[in-house]
């Protein structure tokens, strides 16, 4: 287990990415040295430099002079230069879910997993310890509205983390207490099959302490079933829904409006309140829930915690409103499954009813396509028009009859969809078409997100 000492030197090989720039911004705020490459810059690694850390773009052997271990990105292989460099000067190389026991050793450590819900749950729990002045210290997959930060290093015992299952991070974790919100299939480049998913989940859970609990969504049948597959080892859980009238917590008479949705909460038939959410969607009263769970298990009266749920404001790129111009709001959202776009969108026609709904979607990565292209074809019902961009490949190549232009075509029979090859071209359309009053979700896990900046920077009226 690496020895995490205060005046390490550590060094990040992909620091820009989310998961290792929260782990540097953690280890800076614990006295560690923190150096760090990537290929190009990004807003989180200019934040870490603003906060102390060097930064280095582009990749060199010279970059991990003189560090006491490093710390390497999944999107590296072993023979990466700076990686081997490493190893012939004898510097230890870690990833991350190698690293991960150490830098959570000796804290209450509470773990969110699941295919969606994650990261907003995550916040959510974050947002209420710091509410109440537990201060936690955290990890998160996005940048918190509340914060401004995606990781901090708090005075209190708990650290809360989002717990990744791609690459089977989550399996570095040995959790105090830990969430599953959903079990789906997700990531065909790494998990091939939907079972292949859920035996990474059962392995997961495992690995919560003996004397830990488990927090399971009841109304994912998956979920449920691995939650009371795992209970029979003696394990505590406690359960939460919506639909499931058996779940041990459970929210009722949700109401839906512009600004706010709030629902009433019952712990096992006990009417415990109500919560008034600025996140919209069933599916965000449900992530509210498994908060209020680990909440309560913290010793957190509900009161309490619907409270900061009242301020809660949405991590980025999740619903994020990021403007209206001409009568036209637009949101960021960073869905890139079936499931999440269908939910957001469902959520959509709650919150702006007779408003017309527009949907951007830039399709993430070729192998998520083909895995779940009939999936993609039919999520889109709720929307009015569908604008389809190009895919984003992240770290993928092309592959062959794997298309948007073909997917567009596709959607045709289900909703009105159009291909667009250029962000310009979809601003274009937006302007000519778009007709107030309208919603337009840009669904991106990619760089399609920046269409709101320019749909926003031009025309002639701000409302």
């Amino acid at each position: 287990m690496p020895q995490l000492l205060t005046g390490a030197r550590i060094h990040f090989v992909g620091i820009g990415g989310a998961g290792l720039s929260a782990i540097a911004r953690v280890l800076l705020e614990r006295g560690c040295v923190v150096s760090g490459s990537d290929m190009s810059a990004s807003p989180v690694a200019s934040a870490l430099a603003d906060a102390g850390a060097t930064i280095f773009q582009g990749h060199d052997a010279r970059f991990v002079e003189g560090a006491d271990l490093v710390l390497a990105t999944s999107a590296v292989d072993d023979d990466h230069i700076e990686l081997t460099a490493a190893k012939q000067l004898g510097i230890p190389v870690y990833r991350r879910r190698e690293f991960m026991r150490a830098l959570l050793q000796g804290y209450d450590t509470i773990a969110i997993a699941g295919a969606h819900g994650k990261t907003t749950t995550t916040s959510m729990i974050i947002h209420i310890l710091q509410d109440v002045g537990k201060d936690p210290s955290y990890i998160v997959g996005g940048i918190m509205g509340n914060t401004g930060r995606n990781a901090a290093m708090g005075a209190g015992k708990s650290f809360v983390i989002e717990a990744d299952e791609y690459g089977n991070m989550f399996h570095g974790l040995s959790p105090n207490l830990a969430v599953v919100t959903t079990v789906e299939h997700d990531h065909p480049d790494f998990f091939q099959t939907a079972d292949d998913i859920s035996a990474a989940f059962a392995t997961f859970i495992e690995l919560i302490q003996p004397d830990g609990l488990l927090v399971a969504c009841a109304d994912d049948p998956a979920a449920l079933a691995l939650a009371l597959e795992h209970q029979k080892t003696g394990q505590a859980i406690q359960t939460y829904g919506i639909e499931n009238e058996q779940s041990d917590w459970r929210a009722t008479d949700l109401q839906f409006s512009s600004d706010a949705t709030s629902f009433n909460v019952a712990h096992r038939g006990v009417p415990l309140g109500s919560v008034s959410l600025g996140a919209p969607g069933a599916h965000n009263v449900l992530n509210a829930l498994a908060a209020l769970v680990v909440a309560h298990e913290r010793g957190i009266a509900f009161a309490a915690s619907a409270s900061a749920l009242a301020g809660f404001i949405a991590t980025q790129r999740r619903f994020e409103i990021r403007g209206i111009r001409d009568g036209v709001i637009m949101v960021d959202d960073y869905a890139h499954h079936p499931t999440e776009i269908e939910a957001n969108l469902r959520a959509a026609r709650l919150r702006y009813p007779g408003r017309q709904i527009w949907a951007i979607w830039q399709p993430h990565t070729y192998s998520r396509v083909r895995q779940f292209r009939s999936e993609f074809v039919a999520a889109f019902h709720d929307a009015d028009r569908v604008i389809v961009t190009p895919i984003y490949a992240a770290r993928e190549a092309p592959i062959k009859n794997v298309s948007s232009q073909a997917l567009a075509a596709e959607m045709k029979c289900q909703s009105d969809a159009i291909f667009a090859a250029t962000y310009d071209n979809v601003v274009s359309m937006l302007r000519q078409f778009a007709v107030a009053p309208a919603v337009v979700i840009i669904f991106s896990a990619g760089d399609a997100n920046q269409i709101a900046d320019l749909y926003l920077d031009c025309g002639t009226e701000q409302s």
